[in-house]
């Protein structure tokens, strides 16, 4: 399977019951910009996905926005579910595979306001939701992925926790600077620079009906080490229910790992990173049918722990390093431990520069090729992202799309790189 990725938020424009458009709306957001009618790919995904088909690309990862389908907690739009219907039913007439993410970050904004991500009701609550809508649309589906990006809760947890701490004033200026670096940390587009921040996070509070902001649980927030395994009771859920309704599905999840570098001296914060990252997930997902491996870059460690990345190193508009050879060392160190199929589910770069794009993925896919060729059992690449979109906190100014679009009039601009993707697939 070689295609793209996307997500129902960051191109769909309008989902105004999620806890994303409630945080891009208050007087102090975090966000750079709101998303408002992104690239309209709700209204525009014909058109998309042919541009995908005339590429020779034969898949396509893409996300159900829960909240348009559940806009309250005991709401059940149909007509939104209709909508997934045409979208999936567009994949199979242009001969493209979809692989259907049921959750991509946002979450409705009733379920944050009951707890969020922290509440051991939710995963009760989402395995119902995935599993009356493959009840109502699994005849349509082959591979789904529960949850994006499944641990990266705890991969925030450790800079949120840094960045309350700068907050509180008890940095010095030049460890602030330190903890803004940080940002490219994590695969995600955020803000730990923001002024007013705790303002912001009081008026998001506010505006879910809490009143502490440290009782707002969304996705891509705070977490404990509960909450964090929480998202996999939630999966596990999951799972097993759209597995009892259609046992035909190949279900699995997908996380956000690096290339975990160490220098001498820095093997022991490697391998807890790893740990971290990943090896402490494998009891949730050795029943799953596949893995997505998500990977944009790698991280350096010494014996002082985490260390910068080599001077000079080529850098993306995300701050990550350009090593387009890191999916393929992640993806061969996943396979040790995990033996199920995996497929990359995401692996791109955020650049203005579209010749550099093209190298990218061909470099990528030629490290990945050898290890297929090598009897690691990767079944697809999903490159991030078909458009460029909404990049979370980080707004529309992060290009990782294969095709342009001019917002003011939704026209679609397909980058040469989306030929290039589409000349890799072996005919």
């Amino acid at each position: 399977m070689l295609g793209a990725a996307t997500a129902a938020h960051q191109v769909e424009g309008n989902n105004i019951y999620n806890d994303y458009w409630v945080q891009e709306q208050v007087p102090h957001s975090t966000f750079n910009e709101p998303s408002l009618d992104a690239v309209d790919h709700y209204n525009h995904y014909k058109e998309d996905i042919r541009l995908m088909a005339e590429s020779g690309l034969n898949s396509y990862r893409f996300s159900v926005e829960w909240s348009r389908i559940q806009p309250e907690k005991d709401a059940w739009n149909e007509k939104e579910v209709e909508h997934y219907r045409d979208v999936l039913r567009c994949c199979h007439e242009n001969g493209i595979t979809p692989i259907v993410t049921m959750m991509h970050f946002s979450s409705p904004k009733w379920l944050i306001s009951m707890g969020g991500w922290e509440n051991p009701e939710v995963a009760d609550l989402f395995a119902s939701y995935c599993q009356r809508l493959v009840r109502e649309l699994g005849d349509q589906m082959e591979y789904v992925c529960t949850i994006n990006e499944a641990n990266m809760r705890l991969q925030l947890a450790a800079l949120i926790k840094e960045m309350m701490h700068r907050m509180s004033g008890q940095q010095k200026a030049a460890d602030q600077e330190k903890t803004n670096s940080k940002e490219s940390d994590v695969q995600v587009g955020i803000n730990l620079n923001k002024e007013n921040m705790m303002l912001g996070m009081m008026e998001c509070a506010k505006a879910f009906g809490l009143e502490n902001p440290m009782d707002m649980h969304t996705f891509v927030s705070q977490c404990t080490p509960e909450g964090d395994l929480l998202v996999m009771k939630a999966h596990e859920a999951a799972r097993d229910a759209m597995k009892a309704e259609c046992p035909h599905l190949k279900i699995g999840l997908t996380l956000s790992l690096h290339d975990m570098v160490a220098r001498p001296g820095g093997e022991s914060y490697a391998e807890k990173e790893w740990d971290d990252e990943f090896l402490h997930y494998l009891p949730y997902i050795k029943n799953d049918d596949f893995l997505g491996v998500q990977c944009y870059t790698r991280k350096f460690f010494d014996k002082n722990g985490g260390a910068d990345m080599p001077e000079g190193a080529p850098r993306t508009q995300m701050g990550y390093e350009d090593y387009p050879a890191a999916i393929a060392d992640v993806v061969r160190k996943v396979s040790e431990s995990f033996k199920g199929d995996l497929i990359v589910t995401e692996n791109g770069i955020a650049t203005d520069d579209d010749a550099r794009r093209c190298e990218f993925i061909k470099e990528a896919a030629d490290s990945l090729q050898q290890c297929i060729a090598d009897g690691i059992p990767l079944k697809g690449y999903m490159y991030w992202s078909l458009l460029d979109n909404f990049e979370w906190q980080k707004g529309f100014a992060m290009t990782f799309g294969l095709i342009a679009v001019d917002r003011s009039t939704q026209t679609r601009y397909p980058k040469e790189s989306l030929k290039v993707l589409g000349s890799l697939i072996e005919k």
